[in-house]
């Protein structure tokens, strides 16, 4: 009897594997379609030089070009500087906002659905929306500084003001996406540590920086990574907006590869910069849930 246990035991084990993969399959097989099986391509891709439509192996030839392009080095240098200021700016005011919504406020609801319905418009929709904002002399922005006898720049034609512009435009549009995370992280809280806190005299702030934030770490984090992953896949706007100008000072990752593959059709440096996009968000995604998760309480 005490050895049929052990038999037994894994005959469960072997039923209950079998169904949880079958049920993982679909997935599985979406996956390998739709993900693995184009990264692979694309990794194949980049080693290829592309003349119309021959194919002649390069080798690291192809990346070595890529690294030594002075626009790849711009390119990059705007994404970097785009998510190091939206990413912060973003993730602080959707916190700010949810803690404000969270709390006893007449009219919660209807602010709440003000502060996320930017997430519900269309890209497209909102380049446009912010084109009119931008537009010289015209435009909401500068009619709004006229009154002040205010002279606006070229919000979107000089290079010294197109990124900030984008960068306004994005932190507008994800805050109030970031924001139900943390309304949802918050509203999970534990009260009684907050009644804790209130019989220990504890003010606002106080409650904030030693118990809502340090809670929200996971919720946090998560955010993180979403605000990072986003801010590397902006295109749309750019079409519409600026086309990447003027002299690529707005011109990001994701639409120099678009520009790349489908104006200049040169697939193999297209190949290569997916390939370095790619890296990049993983060694990003592999920093924060390998060496951040590791200080999160949970």
């Amino acid at each position: 009897m005490t050895r049929s246990w052990p038999r037994r035991f894994r005959g469960y084990r072997l039923k209950d594997n079998l169904l949880a993969y079958a049920l993982l399959f679909p997935s599985l097989l979406l996956l390998a379609v739709f993900t693995f099986y184009p990264m692979v391509k694309v990794l194949d891709w980049s080693f290829y030089e592309t003349v119309l439509k021959e194919r002649h192996f390069a080798g690291l030839d192809q990346y070595k070009h890529v690294l030594q392009d002075e626009v790849f080095h711009k390119v990059l240098r705007n994404n970097v500087w785009l998510a190091l200021v939206t990413v912060p700016v973003s993730i602080w005011l959707a916190l700010y906002m949810a803690v404000w919504v969270n709390g006893k406020l007449r009219g919660r609801s209807l602010i709440r659905a003000a502060f996320f319905y930017p997430t519900l418009i269309p890209m497209i929709a909102i380049a446009n929306i912010w084109l009119f904002i931008y537009t010289p002399d015209y435009g909401l922005l500068d009619k709004f500084l006229g009154l002040f006898g205010i002279q606006g720049p070229g919000w979107l034609g000089e290079p010294g003001w197109v990124l900030v512009s984008m960068m306004v435009m994005l932190i507008w549009k994800e805050a109030g996406y970031f924001m139900i995370f943390f309304l949802a992280g918050l509203q999970s809280l534990p009260q009684e540590v907050y009644q804790a806190a209130q019989m220990d005299g504890a003010g606002p702030l106080r409650k904030f920086r030693a118990i809502t934030f340090p809670l929200l770490m996971p919720t946090t984090l998560f955010v993180l990574v979403i605000a990072t992953t986003n801010s590397f896949k902006l295109v749309d706007h750019l079409y519409i907006m600026t086309k990447g100008g003027p002299n690529n000072a707005s011109n990001l990752l994701l639409y120099h590869i678009y520009e790349t593959a489908f104006s200049f059709w040169d697939m193999g440096k297209a190949s290569v910069l997916t390939v370095i996009l790619l890296v990049m968000l993983l060694a990003v995604s592999i920093f924060y849930y390998g060496f951040l998760d590791k200080r999160i309480h949970y």
